[in-house]
């Protein structure tokens, strides 16, 4: 039986830049794309509209259509663009562990800066862009003399990719709504000094009060837990 071809899925990046009819364009993909990270940073994803980013360009949002097919290939090229920011010159030193934790570090950061895009990720059927497959291929690449079969080193990138997700939701400063840790501790220890739940008064009393977490107590308690969890996954 011959084989079906597969026909590879149309995206933002696989159509010219934009349409050879109309006028002469005025704008260009990374333009809009700038103009959109922008808008998302100062007020959030959820501020991220056609109309509202032609009317930040100056320009009627029929006319974004002619580079931007929708609204969810716009965010595409947003979240693409976030992973191009990343620094993937630097070779692999055959370290695989410490140079998988500085690209998780430097994930982190990228999403610290841009708050949304937590939400951006929990979008279904987000599309790779170029910037994002490169990304891969470069943690594939550190991973290449790490024990482990391919699935086991793709299912570890994306944790990476989660567990840089969820620190950096934690510190951003709209994370501030889901409670102020010093709140939170004084909350479970009180509700431990009732006696009703023994292990866990027994793990706060073995811990001790929590360190003062800055951003360098952040960025070691995130590398510890990825040195500790990397090895065992690929293990």
């Amino acid at each position: 039986m011959a084989e079906r071809e597969t026909t590879p899925p149309t995206t933002v990046w696989s159509r010219p830049e934009r349409g050879a009819r109309g006028p002469a364009p005025e704008r260009s993909r990374y333009e809009i794309t700038v103009a959109a990270l922008a808008l998302a940073d100062a007020e959030g994803l959820a501020a991220v509209s056609m109309r509202a980013l032609a009317q930040r360009l100056g320009t009627g949002p029929a006319s974004l259509y002619r580079y931007v097919g929708s609204r969810d290939e716009l965010l595409d090229l947003m979240a693409d663009a976030v992973a191009g920011e990343l620094d993937l010159s630097a070779a692999p030193s055959g370290d695989w562990l410490g140079d998988l934790v500085g690209l998780a570090l430097r994930s982190k950061a990228a999403h610290a800066r841009h708050p949304w895009l937590a939400d951006l990720n929990d979008r279904r059927g987000e599309v790779l862009g170029p910037h994002a497959i490169d990304y891969l291929d470069h943690a594939l690449a550190i991973l290449a003399p790490a024990p482990g079969t391919s699935g086991q080193k793709l299912e570890a990138i994306g944790l990476l990719g989660g567990l840089a997700t969820l620190f950096a939701r934690r510190e951003a400063p709209a994370s501030a709504g889901t409670g102020d840790p010093p709140a939170q501790t004084a909350h479970l220890a009180a509700v431990a000094a009732e006696g009703r739940h023994p292990h866990l008064l027994a793990a706060l009393t073995t811990a001790g009060p929590p360190p003062v977490a800055g951003p360098a107590e952040r960025d070691a308690l995130f590398e510890r837990l990825l040195r500790r969890l990397l090895p065992a996954m690929l293990g």
